[in-house]
Parts: structure tokens; C-alpha cells; sequence
């Protein structure tokens, strides 16, 4: 139990690092919650920064959530809790990066919503369902314009998504897989939660030049 104790905390540490904040403060001299939605996020450093620190910013925030999960599932400790269980090992330990992403130890536990490292923990886990689910994203942002309702959507396709490769191409999926996949949108959806209201009011954020469809004025 110790050595979970141990792996998790490292996890957690690793998610941490609030790489929005180190990024905007080395290369900008500014720090990136003053800025936009106040967010520590890679979609509002694209907001205030552009595209280039958003990218960086996103491949390391994925990076964070797949390396303690795919550590973890290549390498397990001998002994360790839950050694006999490999898929519930990677999931406590991607979670933990998630956690600390979001509240991350380096900020006064203020950080971002989680979806780059949740969508690195679900690389690692789900290699095969993942693309799918950033083609829904991607579909979402293009008619909407909204980065928060795509996130949703992927997340909450996740287990209808599984569920389908399991019955119909005999893709492998444990029920531990199964039971984390529908956490995981209700867990988005939380970090999102003023994202929905403000969906719900019409005042969300959108990104006008990503859309497909604009209403004339």
C-alpha cells in the first residue's frame, strides 16, 4: 500500500505542473490566469497567446496524464496494491495526474479543467476508442464554435463508444474499463459545470472563425 501511496503521489505531482502559468510567465511575463477566462488551460492560452503556446501547452498537458498511466501498465511493481488489477493500477495513476492538473499543488490548487490530461490518460487506456472521440470534438467545434460542449460530448461518448466496440467488433473492454469510462464524463462535466450554464444562457465562448455555420447577420 505504500508503494501505491508512493506512485500516486508521483502522479500527482507530475500533473501538476501547471504548464499554462510556466509558460505564460517565462515567455510572456504575464500570468495566464489575469488573461481571458482566467483560466490555466491551453484553449485560453490560444485565446491570449495564440495557437504555437497553446500547442506546446496541450501536448504536455496529454503528455502528464499518459506517462504515470502507461508507466504504470508496462512496468508494475511487484507487490504493489492492486498489482493482479494492471487496468485499475493505470487508472488511479492517470488519475492522479488529472487531479493534479486540476488542482494542481503549484497554485494554490487552481488549475486547469483537465481535458488534455484526461485525454492522455485515455490514450493510454483506450488507444483505440480516443480517435473517435477526438473526431466528435472536432465535429462539435466546427458547427458550434464551442471548445467546453465538444470536450463534453467526447468525454460522454467514451462508454457508448466502448460499449459498441465490444459488442459489435469483439474489441476486449474489462468492466473495470467500463465503470471509469462513464466517471470520466461526469468528471468533465464538473469542471465544466459554468461552461454548461453559460451553454444553457447562450453566453459561452465561441470560437466564430472555427465554425462551419454562422447565422447571417
Amino acid at each position: 500500500m505504500t508503494t501505491l501511496l508512493v506512485v500516486l503521489l508521483i502522479s500527482y505531482v507530475i500533473g501538476s505542473t501547471p504548464t499554462s502559468i510556466i509558460v505564460s510567465r517565462l515567455f510572456y511575463k504575464s500570468d495566464i490566469r489575469e488573461h481571458g477566462s482566467k483560466n490555466a488551460g491551453a484553449t485560453n492560452v490560444f485565446r491570449t497567446f495564440g495557437w504555437k503556446p497553446a500547442l506546446f501547452v496541450m501536448l504536455v498537458d496529454v503528455f502528464k496524464g499518459w506517462l504515470p498511466a502507461w508507466y504504470v501498465g508496462n512496468h508494475v511493481i511487484k507487490g504493489i496494491a492492486l498489482s493482479g488489477n494492471i487496468d485499475a493500477l493505470m487508472i488511479l495513476a492517470g488519475f492522479a495526474a488529472v487531479l493534479g492538473h486540476t488542482y494542481t499543488i503549484f497554485a494554490h490548487f487552481k488549475g486547469g479543467k483537465g481535458v488534455g490530461t484526461a485525454a492522455g490518460l485515455l490514450i493510454a487506456l483506450f488507444p483505440i476508442a480516443v480517435p473517435i472521440c477526438i473526431a466528435i470534438f472536432i465535429l462539435t467545434l466546427l458547427f458550434t464554435g464551442m471548445v467546453s460542449l465538444g470536450s463534453i460530448l467526447a468525454a460522454t461518448s467514451l462508454p457508448i463508444i466502448l460499449v459498441l466496440l465490444k459488442l459489435f467488433a469483439g474489441h476486449p473492454v474489462s468492466q473495470t474499463l467500463l465503470i471509469f469510462s462513464v466517471f470520466i464524463p461526469i468528471f468533465i462535466i464538473f469542471t465544466h459545470r459554468s461552461n454548461v450554464g453559460r451553454i444553457m444562457a447562450g453566453t459561452e465562448n465561441r470560437f466564430e472563425k472555427a465554425m462551419i455555420f454562422k447565422k447571417k447577420k
